[in-house]
């Protein structure tokens, strides 16, 4: 297995693995027992893993996502401040 990336959010890694879950790519968190084991502070981080084989595939597919996120969210912000004045 391969590691996508690290994070302390949970909602980030349950983002990325819906995603990828809808390209049908199997993924995987690990270490997520350990923060309990820590208090459940958040210090520890986790890590989204995949197969080797879907590495590349996985790196572009929430590169991509993460765009369309960011793009979506700024014209969002752009929006709320038209409304607003």
């Amino acid at each position: 297995m391969i590691e996508l990336f690290r994070s302390n959010d949970p909602i980030e890694l349950s983002w990325a693995q819906s995603v990828l879950a809808d390209e049908g790519i199997a993924s995987h968190i690990f270490d997520y027992h350990a923060s309990i084991i820590e208090g459940s502070i958040g210090a520890l981080p986790r890590r989204l893993m995949v197969g080797g084989e879907e590495e590349s595939r996985a790196k572009y597919i929430l590169d991509i996502a993460r765009r369309d996120l960011d793009a979506h969210n700024a014209a969002k912000d752009t929006s709320d401040v038209l409304t607003s004045e």
